[in-house]
């Protein structure tokens, strides 16, 4: 019970804020609303609001927002077929953008339960290199070798910087106060490499972990855009792709782990949505931006019937896509 209650609420925040966002910039825009949808299928709930009708659906797996004009050319000023093309892009693109900002916020609150990790010692390895040369849990490493260490990252590249004959000149603050040790990494046999005995601390620090969130998606990002490079050049099985059913076993697994997790698989499914939602297949987002830019491009030869023709197709490769991917799912399961 407790599995299928957080998929649903994934499903969701992944999808009623990324519809919210194409409505907001809409009605920005002067585009109606027909109808904000919660949920699929049937109808259980509706209340009309203005020229909207909110909806409230059976199925807690999603939502829609339904624009006047979207599939269709409506002569009208509140048609969305009748907005410029930078208006179009605009109510497009604000979708992805409300997925990537929930990645953000479910990446900065992860941070806040685990901590951010610090160039500020959390240990020192009794009899390491970097007790005998005095340094202690609670220093901040400032610099080595001269290089500035104002993260754990540097911290770690100053280390791995060390070059067999030398010393590592290592400068730290210590309650206020600066001083410098010289160390000489060892071998460590258990990591194969070279240490010198330290582990970073971590701070909750609400500040320290939104100035984090940003940067910590950004390298979500980055993994999941190589993840995608590597599907389309072969590099990934077909049993490393997960549709909705195989999302439900990593949902179970990461709440096992507890809510930091969860809240990091969030932030990748929802990375993920954005990003494939920005490919230029027709029924996509990015697919409509692509004809945009295309009816840009053509002077206007490429016509609306023409798009509506590449949508359809588009609509049954994704549909046959999301079968095949729902079919390995259940092969894996029981497999």
């Amino acid at each position: 019970m407790k599995t299928a209650i957080l998929f649903v609420l994934m499903m969701l925040v992944l999808i009623i804020p990324h519809e919210w966002g194409h409505m907001v910039v809409a009605r920005l825009c002067g585009v109606k609303i027909n109808e904000f949808s919660v949920g699929m299928g049937p109808l259980l709930f509706k209340k009309k609001k203005g020229d909207t009708q909110y909806s409230v659906r059976l199925l807690p797996l999603g939502g829609y927002c339904a624009m006047e004009g979207e599939e269709e050319s409506v002569d009208s000023p509140t048609s969305y077929s009748n907005k410029t093309y930078p208006q179009k892009i605009a109510i497009l693109l604000a979708g992805v953008t409300m997925n990537i900002i929930i990645a953000i916020l479910a990446v900065t609150i992860s941070l806040c339960i685990t901590g951010v990790v610090t160039n500020t010692l959390g240990s020192v390895v009794p009899g390491s290199p970097a007790e005998r040369a005095g340094l202690m849990a609670g220093d901040t490493i400032t610099s080595i070798n001269g290089q500035t260490t104002d993260s754990w990252d540097a911290v770690v590249a100053g280390v791995d910087s060390w070059k067999e004959g030398e010393t590592l000149k290592v400068t730290y603050e210590r309650k206020g106060t600066e001083g410098s040790v010289e160390v000489v990494p060892e071998y460590n046999e258990e990591s194969k490499s070279y240490m010198i005995g330290i582990g970073a601390g971590t701070t909750r620090n609400l500040w320290v972990c939104i100035k984090n969130g940003p940067a910590a998606t950004w390298e979500l990002s980055k993994s999941l855009i190589q993840s995608f490079k590597m599907l389309l050049t072969g590099g990934v099985s077909k049993d490393d792709i997960a549709g909705p059913v195989g999302l439900v076993k990593v949902v179970d697994m990461a709440a096992d782990y507890g809510i930091a997790p969860y809240l990091m698989l969030l932030a990748l499914v929802s990375l993920n949505l954005a990003l494939f939602n920005l490919l230029p297949i027709p029924g996509l987002d990015g697919g409509k931006i692509f004809f945009i830019l295309l009816k840009i491009i053509s002077g206007g030869r490429i016509n609306d019937d023409m798009e509506y023709k590449a949508t359809v197709a588009g609509m049954i490769l994704l549909l046959t896509f999301f079968v095949l991917v729902t079919v390995n799912d259940v092969m894996n399961l029981f497999g």
